[in-house]
Order: structure tokens, then sequence, then C-alpha cells
């Protein structure tokens, strides 16, 4: 990854189209860079005084910022310039040692640096591993390097990386492991079909079998493995990790202070999905057997599907199947994203993000049309490759998830962030109870992690400091349907908690009423003129007699684009409702306050039903199968669940989608 050297380009600029030391330690060793009597020094990390900055001293001071930063060493235990003796002979210097963490007189590595581009020196530095007994050897110059274990005093063997310093020679000597590793692994298991046993699967088993016993929350303990193990993931990819950390190699107390190291990293990268002080509360030998059973899984792949399982299993357990929403399959959420076709340009929100499946979903669409727009290859948008910045900006400007559930806040905050590199707009507050927004927000605690987001959030705001309507072009959701709202006073704002008065003003308020039906009326209120929504809703919603109302106050504020009826095993095993998706798009005359939909008495419907299920009676997905018999992959390898919503890479056929398509071409409507 190219990095900037602004301050002095002349100095670090050979190091910037290297990914040796990275954009971090260039900038830190840059800032100590001074200019005295027309003569420039740097201050040096080990030292703590101005040297002359030349060429080999300023790779000596990127290796000393990364060996404390990246490699973990601490200051006490490097030396610059110590001595290394040839019998009587004490003039030569070793530029940076590394002494023994347990014998502090003792050299453990003795790295040699040189001026960029400079090839000698490598014989001089395994004398010096001769003469002290280290048994790490480091060249470097700057742009490149090469570790060597000493074996014996004429047996140097190159290994991949100099260990960091919770890490033994055997663990990187011993072949460690890459992404390539993984891939290995997961080609395997590819191999075995339908026997293969799924992360979820594993989940299961580790609970039952481990966890069970642990006296932990399952929930925060897997989940803290994932968020660390997906972090590990990256870092070994994109950014500055020779090999992956996340294993199971050392005695089990190694084992959970490496784990537990590398947990305390991802946290500081990716802040606001747990506690700084938090920890990993698994015994060491549990989580020994915990991480031996991960280790060979790679969680990151174009779509996130195997993590995204994991999560929907955990969540569920944990809380949601209590309250009433449940995770909405990936296979309609896509109808969803296809149907409405949210734009680079546009706002999008969640009010009940669940998992973050609707905006990671809407990411990658987007993400799809600014490579296409930029000319560039088709990218296999969540993988671990990084994305130009007009995808980064798209997630931290333009999309916002809330959830009233904390667990699956932190869940949507970890797939976002990893999305936004660094940045996400998902916030814990209940979406229909906005007359406490207020109170919320202001509590210390909410404000260090979610204050961002919800700076950004303000602005959308139709009316300043009025958190009840918004101007979103976008809106998807699956609100809870089961169970009623019976607090007075979340209900007093809401028209639709009200009695319909014969005298047509606003009547007594109901004594109950259900939270899809208030969600679909502050969903409504999130909308610009002209936005458009997709919300998933229970069928008698459109077929109850009692629930006339509703549609009328939903025909009076939009027009109806389209119901899609969903097939009833779509919510197995957790529930059997069966819904459809309800999309509209707000009336608008006016061009200034959003795209136009102007409001006109009679106007067609686009109806649908799905047709083939995705899931067979036990909630088990049900997978579309080759000429062969053998399942079907799409582009990306990923299995092809079955339903007829829309045509699949190509591999299967048209569907609801491309309907709509046509009928929206013919309609003319605004966002096709």
């Amino acid at each position: 990854m190219a990095v900037t050297a602004d301050l002095f380009p002349d100095l670090f600029a050979p190091f910037t189209e290297t990914t040796q030391f990275s954009e971090v330690a260039i900038e830190a060793v840059e800032k100590t860079v001074t200019e005295k009597n027309g003569k420039r020094y740097v201050k040096c990390l080990v030292r703590g005084k101005d040297v002359l900055a030349k060429p080999e001293e300023v790779v000596r001071q990127l290796w000393l910022h990364t060996l404390t930063t990246k490699y973990k060493y601490p200051v006490g235990r490097l030396q610059v310039e110590m001595p290394v003796t040839f019998g009587r002979d004490t003039s030569k210097r070793a530029d940076i040692v590394i002494m023994d963490a347990d014998r502090a007189t003792v050299p453990y590595a003795i790295i040699e640096v040189k001026q960029a581009k400079m090839k000698d020196g490598k014989e001089q530095l395994k004398s010096y591993t001769h003469a002290t007994g280290a048994p790490l050897a480091v060249w470097s110059d700057g742009t490149s390097y090469v570790v060597w274990h000493r074996k014996n005093p004429n047996y140097f063997e190159i290994i991949p990386a100099l260990p960091r310093a919770n890490e033994t020679i055997e663990m990187i000597a011993g072949q460690p492991w890459t992404i390539d590793k993984l891939i290995e692994f997961e080609k395997e298991r590819d191999a075995q079909g339908s026997k293969a046993v799924s992360l979820r699967q594993l989940i299961e088993d580790l609970e039952d079998e481990v966890l069970a016993n642990a006296g932990v929350d399952v929930f925060e303990e897997v989940f803290k493995l994932i968020f660390t193990k997906l972090y590990d993931e990256l870092h070994t990819y994109s950014y500055e990790g020779e090999h992956l950390r996340f294993r199971n190699v050392n005695t089990a107390a190694q084992t959970k202070k490496a784990i537990q190291e590398l947990f305390d990293e991802a946290k500081e990268k990716w802040e606001g999905v747990f506690p700084p002080d938090d920890k990993i509360r698994l015994t060491p030998e549990h989580l020994q057997v915990c991480v031996g059973s991960l280790e060979q899984w790679k969680l990151f792949n174009s779509n996130l599907d195997v993590v995204d399982e994991a999560f929907e299993y955990l969540v569920n357990k944990s809380s949601k199947g209590e309250k009433g929403q449940y995770f909405t399959p990936r296979w309609v959420i896509d109808l969803c994203v296809k149907m409405l076709n949210p734009k680079e340009t546009e706002t999008i929100i969640d009010t009940a993000c669940g998992s973050a499946g609707f905006t990671v979903h809407s990411i990658f669409h987007v993400w799809k049309s600014i490579f296409e727009d930029m000319g560039k290859p088709a990218s296999h948008l969540f993988t671990m490759e990084k994305k130009p910045k007009r995808c980064a900006d798209y997630v931290q400007n333009k999309v916002f998830a809330i959830d009233f559930d904390e667990k699956s806040v932190r869940v949507s905050r970890c797939l976002n962030l990893i999305a936004g590199d660094g940045q996400t707009n998902v916030l814990h507050l209940n979406t229909l109870d906005f007359k406490r927004w207020e109170e919320t927000t202001k509590q210390p605690d909410w404000i260090d992690i979610y204050n961002e987001g919800w700076k950004k959030l303000r602005k959308l705001m139709a009316e300043k400091n009025d958190y009840r309507a918004f101007e979103f072009d976008v809106l998807m959701a699956n609100p809870p349907f089961a169970g009623d709202i019976k607090q007075t006073d979340m209900l007093s704002p809401y028209e639709l908690a009200h009695k319909k008065a014969k005298d047509g003003g606003q009547g007594k308020l109901e004594s109950a009423v259900g939270r899809d039906l208030l969600f679909i009326e502050r969903n409504l209120d999130f909308l610009k003129p002209g936005g458009r929504m997709a919300v998933v809703l229970p069928q008698g919603r459109f077929n109850n007699s009692s629930d006339q109302r509703v549609r009328e106050y939903v025909a009076e504020r939009c027009r109806i684009l389209a119901v899609v009826g969903i097939h009833g095993n779509t919510f197995k095993p957790h529930t059997g409702t069966k819904t459809s998706v309800l999309f509209v798009q707000k009336w608008n005359d006016d061009a200034s306050a959003g795209p136009l939909c102007p409001k006109v008495d009679d106007y067609p419907i686009f109806f649908a039903t799905q047709r083939l299920p995705s899931k067979d009676n036990s909630g088990d997905k049900i997978y579309v199968k080759d000429a062969e018999g053998e399942r079907l992959r799409d582009t990306h390898g990923h299995w092809v669940v079955q339903h007829d919503f829309f045509n699949h890479d190509g591999l299967t056929q048209d569907g609801i989608v491309e309907a709509f398509e046509e009928f929206a071409a013919k309609e003319k409507l605004s966002f096709f």
C-alpha cells in the first residue's frame, strides 16, 4: 500500500512504495525530524536524543518504531550501536540489538541496516551473530529485508519473518500460516460437499462440548474470537502482518496471552465494538480448544456469509427470538436491494438492523456500480482487498443503521467497520422510542462509542432537534413483528396508535399496538419526499379487514410500488409466520425536495409471489443442483440457494426482480 511522506520527501520517499514500513511508522519518524544550522536531525527512540538524519539512521529509526509497535518489543529490550567483540577488537558496532527477554545482557537478534537499496553488509551481520551467539539476524535496506535463524556457527536458515515479542522462533520457522493456507483448508471442506461441517455447526459443537461448562457468556466469548480472527485475516492480507497469529501452537497459557494481545490490537483498530478494557474470559484450556477449532477457517469471503451464519445463530439464540425479530435471509435482502436500487449519492438506513444485512448488501450493490463506473474489474466486494476511496466514503457518510438490541448493534458495527475501513454509523437506539433519544445520547458511555455516527445522523434531521423526521433517500428494514407496545408514552406520538375519530381528528389512544405497525409510521418519517422503502411485514397486514386503516395510511402518504409474497419457510426454524415485502415511494411533487413521485389517484402496482422455496420445512437451505446433481456454485464459489427472486450470475432463470425492472421502466420510476 503506497503511503505519502509530506514533510521530508527526499528522506522518506524510498520507503513509501514498499510494504516494509507502515504509513504510521513513516509518519511517526518523519515528525521527529528537525533542521538545525542547515543540517537535519532525527530523534532516536532508544537514545532519546537527536542524531544526524543520515539515510542509514532513518532506516534504523523506522525499524526501531516498527519493533516497538508492530512487533511489540519494549524499548528496554532494544540497544543501538552495541559493541561487538572480535578477540581484542571492540571497534565494531551492531546497528540494532534485541536483547533476550529473560537474560538482559544476552543478544537475541541483531539487525543490520543500510541506506535504501544498499545490498552489502550481510556477511558482516552473520559474523556479528557468531561473535554474540544471537540466534536471529535481520538485514534490511529499508525497502526489503531478510531474516535468518542461526542453527549453528556455519548454518543460517532463512525464516519467513521476525518473531514478535510474544512468539517463539519455532512458531515462525515451522512454516507459519498465511491466507493461502486457510484457502487450502477451505478447498478441502468444499470437496466434502454437503458432508462438510459448517462454521455454525462447529460453534454449536463447541457450545455443547466446551463452552457449556466454561461459566461464560457464550455469545460474548465466541464474538470476541470471531472479531479477533477477522482482524487477524484482514491485517495479514491487507496491511503489515506476514503470517496469521490466530493459532494454537503454544501451551495453553502462551496461547491465552497471544490471543489476548491480538484481541487488544483488534479493539484498538476497530473501536466501539468492545470496551477498551474488555478481556477474553475463557480459561487458557477452554480458549486453546476454541482457537484450535476455529484456526482452520477463513472467515472472509465475498459476502461474509460464512461468519454471517454464525452471528445469526449466536444472536438469535441470545436475544432476537424473544423479541419477535429474526435475521432476514440474504436472498430476501438482495431482492429488496435490487428492487430499490440504492445509488452512491443516496443515504440509506435500516431502523431494525440485526446483523446489518440490508446495509451490508446495499454496500455490495453500490460498490459494484462504483467499480463499473471506474472501469475496474469486478471485485470480490467484502473480501480483504483494499477498496477505492469512493467505496469507503460511501460507507462512512451515506450508510446508517439502528437497533435496540445491544448485541446486534455490536455485530453490525463489526461488519460495517470492516467495510468502512474503521468507521461506522451503526447506533444503539430504540427506533420507536425517539422521545428518549435526547436522554440516551447524553450518556458518557454512549457518546464514547456512537458520537461520530450520531453527529452525521443529526445532519439528516428534517428539523433541528426534532428526532421524529429525517431525510433519508432509502430505507430497508425487517422490524420485529411479534408483541405489542403498551406504554402510553411510547404510543402517544404515533397517529396509528390512536383510534380513528368520527370527526376526522385524532381519537383516543389504543391500549396496545403491534410493533410492526408503529415501525410503518416511524419508517415513513425517516424518508424525505420521494424517498423509498422496503419493509418485511406479516402477511395479515395486507389481508386482515382490521388493518384496512393501516393500508389507507400508507396509500395516503406513498405510492405502493410492489408487494412480494415470501415463502412460508423463509424464517424457519425460528418462526413459520407468512410474510410479504412492501415496497413504497413517498409522494413528491417538488423536485427540489427529493426524487419526483407525483401523487395520482390511480396507478398500477406490481404483485409477485415466491414460488420456489429456499428452505425446507425444517428450515434448512435448499441449494440449486447442476446437471450432475452437485450443488451449483456462483462466480465467487458460494453455493447457490434456490429461489425465483432474480437471476443469480446468469446461472438461474430471470425472476421477480427482472420483471419489476421492466415494470419500473414502463412506469418511469425515478430510481431506475
